[in-house]
């Protein structure tokens, strides 16, 4: 293996020849008042690190679709990921303010971008409108099917997030929805 060293360039004017070494960023000197940041190096630590990474953000939203696909009886995966990801789409211009960004914590990081990058909604939909909406989103859904598809992805993510934060997105949501979440709904006595 031949190894090649880089050679100062020289700069030619009608004056005397002077060598001028080529800059390289580890030897520039920072300018007076400013500092110099060395750039990130990739190296095989970093590297194993970022893919270590994305291998537990890959596995979270592995384990959250296998979870729907296992309530909601999917034959495949892929189709359980889809409906994972139409119902989160939905959810997510839903909910708002805080509960917003403590369910998108609370989830596998996948899931919590799906949600967190929905445009919130202009007006809140009935529980059975969402089921509608979520049924528009799926093609050959029927409002019967998109009702299983949405309490599938709801329960499971109740499960998920915990009793106290699916509260604080149910107290955000119409009535209606504790149902599709897999929670009964109380009305308060008078």
């Amino acid at each position: 293996m031949t190894v090649t060293t880089p050679q100062p360039t020289t700069a030619t004017t009608s004056q005397p020849r002077a060598t001028i070494p080529a800059s390289s960023p580890s030897l520039r000197v920072p300018r007076p008042g400013t500092t110099q940041t060395p750039a990130a190096e990739t190296t095989p630590e970093t590297a194993a690190g970022t893919a270590a990474g994305t291998a537990v953000e890959d596995a979270g939203w592995r384990e959250l679709t296998d979870a729907v696909r296992e309530v909601g009886l999917y034959p495949t995966g892929e189709q359980a990921e889809r409906v994972t990801r139409t119902v989160l789409t939905a959810l997510g211009g839903h909910v708002t303010g805080e509960e917003r960004v403590a369910l998108a914590q609370a989830l596998p990081r996948e899931a919590g971008r799906v949600i967190a990058s929905q445009i919130p909604a202009a007006q809140a939909l009935t529980a059975r409108e969402f089921v509608e909406s979520v049924a528009a989103r799926i093609e050959g859904s029927t409002p019967a099917t998109a009702r299983w598809d949405v309490s599938s992805v709801l329960t499971v993510l109740a499960d998920r997030i915990g009793e106290p934060l699916t509260a604080r997105v149910l107290s955000q949501l119409p009535p209606g929805y504790a149902l599709l979440f897999g929670r009964a709904e109380l009305s308060p006595t008078a």
